[in-house]
């Protein structure tokens, strides 16, 4: 059964790893991150609300259904966070410590991109990474 008649057979691999793997490893000059990817959209919503990062994971990398102002906030999350936008594969933004909020009225994190990177908050200034760093991929 063909679930893609229209799609070229290499787009549906990638896809199909995309769903199957939801670990890749992600590097920002020379630093190393293994991150779950958030792809759907109950995983975008939730992130990293009630959750900590672990030995499987130091970041989550959303991959946004769009192109285009980007919106985060911190509500019911349990660390903070450095919240950085990336268009294509440069970071356009970063919004460094961004604490946690349990309040309704939680502060917006916005910029620009079809991507989205969350890490520990303090590791961009603590590795130097900064705006318009650019950013890598690989599934292995």
């Amino acid at each position: 059964m063909n679930f893609f008649p229209s799609v070229k057979w290499h787009i549906k691999v990638f896809f199909i790893l995309f769903v199957v793997f939801i670990f890749m490893n992600l590097s920002i000059n020379d630093n190393k991150f293994r991150v779950k990817l958030a792809i759907t959209p109950s995983q975008i919503q939730n992130g990293m609300t009630g959750k900590n990062f672990n030995e499987e994971y130091n970041g989550l990398y959303f991959i946004m259904p769009y192109k285009g102002e980007q919106s985060f906030w911190m509500r019911d999350c349990l660390v903070p966070l450095d919240i950085i936008m990336i268009d294509g594969n440069v970071i356009t933004e970063i919004h460094e410590n961004c604490e946690p909020c349990d309040e309704l009225d939680c502060k917006s994190y916005k910029g620009y991109g079809d991507k989205v990177l969350e890490i520990a908050g303090g590791t961009c200034e603590k590795l130097g990474i900064k705006k318009g760093d650019s950013v890598s991929f690989s599934l292995l």
